[in-house]
């Protein structure tokens, strides 16, 4: 007769029963889990569909629903957003890093839509648009400062089309008129790329986005460059690049980092899907020094760009503590043309640390628990002590100069930038670099004694406002001779300020009329003389020892 071992049954039948549990409960939780999103989206579709009807004054439908995701994505992060047919091509130009336009920046200066900046070769350039220049319409589209958000979508379109722009410009009586062919504008992620100083062995590059060309374009570049002379040392500028692709900020390690070296990880809410992305590529610039520049504007692939660069010791981080987004967005296709941001990852530098600065679960009761933080400190490849959550921290911290207080009133009044137009309109053949810094100062000041209103300080406006209500029939005498006083002690405090900032000042006028006479590069070649972050940064290039230590210090 079998005998029947009963324990190992017992077993066998708790063991069952303990497994039937787990999957009725994963069951048990998934099917109320579909079941809250079915009754939800049902009672969405009741409350909007009540509203559109039977609210007291008529509602469009699309924008009414537009406005109902906007509100539901609003209580997640900033990065998850709902993109409409509006946004598409600003994904093409993230995408793809090209577009259907004129070749123009344009912002608002002392409340005018102006001309910024012109890209090289393209239609405005060609056609004689200039920096300065004031935009009063698009396609017959009155533009203002209350609509300068739309003026992209206007410019922008169809390679081929023409677009109409009337300008207003400083030396011309009347208005200009422009018929400009809509091209295929191709993005520069690497905006400069040069030796600098130019008589060095020290490459200079400006990343200032991380779209779909970025990696091809530093490639090149330094092929470019390495047919000149031979490549020394390398200063990677970050600063104030936002980011964009995360493929492409991997690919951009790839020019620096050892084959095989961890550049990021990303994980989702299923932390076992985690991805690994290493480097792929022989680097083409692997013993090379390197220095990376990044302040409170590097963020997102600029920050996984120089985590690693940093926990690899492969360089320095110079500047000051970065954005700190850990975060990672994926973009899915929708109908109608529209697609949805969503943040599904965060991101961890080779040390394993995410730099992630907000923790967005404890904004609301939406998130049903808690992120929980990892450690916060972790180590470099050389055991130098590195931080999570809150940026990149530089190796050398280094406070950019603060401008003086005239400075950044006179930039805050957009009155470098109209000097800049008035001497380029006035002196169009002259070389400004022959021009003495006397002579420049001299024509500033002269410049800025006939702007009026637009160069009165805010003192000195509730000064004059003062001296017009104590004018009248009744007035006091001695008031109004001490409010007299006072203005003219603020108008000589004003121009004593502009004289004890001449070197500041002068520098401005520089940088400024670089750009008018030589274009986006002239501007960069101009800001690094007076750029404190870059010129530590040649000083610690050319000094081995320092350089070392700050990638052995612990």
């Amino acid at each position: 007769m079998k005998k029947i071992n009963v324990f190992n049954s017992r077993k066998k039948v708790i063991a069952l029963s303990f497994l039937f549990l787990l999957l009725s409960a994963g069951f048990v939780f998934v099917k109320d889990n579909y079941y809250e999103i079915s009754k939800s989206i049902e009672l969405f579709g009741l409350v909007y569909k009540e509203v559109s009807f039977n609210y007291v004054d008529e509602i469009s439908p699309d924008e009414f629903m537009k406005a109902g995701i906007r509100g539901m994505l609003a209580s997640l992060d900033p990065y998850t957003v709902y993109l409409d047919e509006k946004n598409k091509g600003d994904i093409d130009l993230l995408t793809n890093g090209k577009y259907g336009g004129i070749g123009v920046s344009i912002g608002v200066r002392n409340d005018k839509v102006t001309v910024l900046e012109l890209m090289d070769g393209y239609a405005a350039q060609r056609q004689g648009v200039r920096i300065g220049d004031i935009i009063l319409s698009v396609d017959n589209r009155e533009i203002t400062k209350d609509n300068f958000d739309k003026i992209s979508s206007f410019v922008k379109g169809e390679p081929g089309t023409i677009v109409e722009l009337k300008l207003l410009r400083d030396d011309e009586p009347d208005t200009l008129k422009f018929d400009l062919v809509r091209e295929e504008i191709l993005v520069k992620s690497l905006t400069y790329a040069g030796f600098y100083p130019e008589n060095s062995n020290n490459v200079y590059l400006k990343l200032t986005s991380f779209s779909r060309t970025a990696g091809d374009e530093i490639k090149k570049a330094l092929k470019d460059l390495q047919t000149q002379k031979p490549i020394n040392s390398v200063v990677l500028d970050l600063r104030g690049n936002p980011g964009g692709l995360l493929d492409v900020a991997v690919d951009i390690c790839n020019k620096f980092i050892s084959k095989g070296a961890l550049i990021v990880s990303t994980k989702g809410r299923d932390t076992t899907q985690t991805k690994f992305y290493y480097a792929s590529q022989e680097p083409m610039l692997n013993k090379t020094k390197l220095i990376v520049l990044i302040n409170e504007g590097t963020a997102s692939a600029s920050e996984i760009v120089a985590g690693a660069i940093q926990d690899h010791d492969r360089g320095v981080i110079i500047g000051t503590k970065s954005f700190g987004k850990g975060l990672v967005q994926t973009i899915t296709p929708l109908m109608y043309n529209s697609s949805i941001k969503i943040t599904t990852a965060k991101y961890y530098t080779p040390s394993g640390r995410c730099i992630q600065k907000i923790d967005y679960s404890k904004k609301n009761d939406v998130f049903s628990k808690p992120n929980l933080m990892s450690a916060s400190i972790f180590n470099t490849d050389n055991k130098r002590k590195v931080y999570a959550a809150g940026g990149i921290t530089p190796d050398s911290l280094i406070e950019d100069e603060d401008e003086s207080g005239i400075v950044k009133f006179l930039q805050a009044k957009g009155v470098f930038f109209k000097f800049a137009n008035h001497f380029v309109n006035q002196n169009n053949k002259i070389n400004f670099e022959k021009a003495s810094d006397d002579k420049l100062f001299s024509e500033f000041e002269t410049f800025t004694k006939n702007l009026n209103d637009e160069y009165k300080s805010e003192s000195l406006r509730k000064v004059e406002q003062l001296i017009e209500a104590s004018k009248g029939k009744n007035a006091d005498k001695d008031i109004l001779e001490d409010l007299l006083r006072l203005k003219k002690h603020y108008q000589k405090a004003s121009l004593n300020e502009i004289s004890k900032g001449k070197k500041e000042v002068v520098e401005e006028i520089k940088t400024e009329l670089a750009s008018r006479y030589y274009g986006y590069e002239g501007r960069v070649k101009a800001d690094l003389q007076f750029d404190k972050q870059f010129q530590v940064s040649l000083k610690v290039l050319k000094d081995n020892s320092k350089y070392e230590k700050l990638l052995h210090n612990n």
